[in-house]
């Protein structure tokens, strides 16, 4: 009988510890869009005489924000609501209009005592489309031969993926059409990598985002001539050409028995720039005379170098057409007449079928 009443007297103890409070449900982590809803369920058994809480952490400043005490909010904000099932004991924490702000953990707590509680967390994360960050590469100039990599990074949730491509989807220095990742390296930049490079940040959210970098590749000139022989007859006007590529844009010169020429009665030297690296320079020798025949030196200059090239005028017995296609003078009397006006014609044709 005494074993019996032991028994019976602790009965209430054991039953009081089954009676501890716990949460039973906590909703799992949920990932939503700007703009939408979502409803957080904590379920809770044995808690009728204790205080339930929602609080929201944020980890940056490091201080919980408590949201609603009981069946009762704390927040005032429009877009927060609490609903309370008392049957099967649901804190349901419902936001509408979610805002990129809301993204955090979010806790359900059960108060037992001052320096206790229990609690559980549930995750909000709020898909956010792609921001190409301000710290990414905006332009580079680097000389030809030397390292460089550009840089492109982009927030967003989820984490956007970076691809990279060409402007007109050229071949990148790196193979192939496109490349994925942070950071595009080139080990050694040649100067047919110039141009422009799109960095594009995707998630899936929104069509993304895209930032055009612009790489410059300074080099030393490089010069091709399209006519290395030209013949002109005296006293008549020919063009001489040369096209130079090079950056910075260079100095350009002409030079004839290592003497530079300059813009004068005998010659007219001009230079147009097509492009940032691309130059035409023309010098024309005017009324040619016996001692301009010879050799024309086209001469470029960058401080990463320099490079020239040469072009041969010689002489000939019929005038070539062009630049002699109009009137010349020859000491003061017109030499163009219809009969020089079929000579031309008739060289012409035979240069073009040569």
């Amino acid at each position: 009988m005494w074993k019996i009443c032991v028994f019976i007297a602790l009965l209430p103890i054991l039953c009081y510890a089954q009676r501890t409070p716990s949460i039973s449900y906590i909703t799992q982590e949920q990932i939503k869009d700007i703009g939408g809803t979502v409803e957080l369920d904590c379920s809770v058994q044995y808690a009728q005489e204790y205080t339930v809480l929602w609080v929201k952490n944020i980890r940056e400043r490091g201080d919980p924000v408590f949201l609603s005490t009981g069946s009762s909010l704390v927040i005032r904000d429009s877009r927060f609501a609490l609903r309370y099932v008392p049957s099967s004991s649901t804190y349901t924490l419902q936001i509408k209009d979610i805002q990129e702000t809301d993204a955090g953990t979010y806790q359900c707590q059960v108060i037992l005592s001052v320096n206790n509680k229990i609690s559980a967390d549930v995750d909000l994360s709020v898909r956010r489309p792609p921001v190409i960050s301000d710290n990414s590469t905006q332009s580079l100039v680097v000389s030809e031969g030397k390292p460089v990599q550009m840089e492109c990074y982009a927030g967003g949730y989820p984490h956007p993926t970076i691809t990279w491509r060409r402007e007109n989807n050229a071949i990148l220095p790196t193979g192939g059409a496109t490349y994925t990742g942070s950071i595009l390296k080139i080990n050694s930049v040649r100067k047919e990598d110039r141009g422009t490079y799109y960095c594009v940040a995707d998630n899936g959210v929104s069509k993304g985002d895209r930032r055009n970098i612009n790489l410059e590749v300074e080099f030393a000139p490089v010069i091709t001539v399209p006519r290395p022989r030209l013949g002109q007859a005296l006293q008549y006007d020919m063009d001489l050409e040369c096209h130079i590529e090079a950056y910075p844009l260079p100095a350009i010169v002409w030079l004839k028995d290592d003497v530079q020429l300059s813009n004068n009665q005998h010659y007219s030297i001009s230079h147009f720039a097509t492009a940032d690296e691309f130059t035409d320079s023309t010098i024309r020798v005017i009324t040619i005379e016996k001692r301009q025949y010879g050799d024309y030196i086209c001469k470029a200059v960058n401080k990463l170098g320099q490079a020239e090239a040469k072009v041969h005028l010689f002489e000939t017995v019929i005038p070539v057409c062009p630049p002699a296609c109009g009137n010349a003078h020859y000491g003061g009397a017109e030499l163009i007449t219809p009969t020089t006006a079929v000579i031309l014609l008739a060289t012409l044709i035979a240069a073009l079928m040569s």
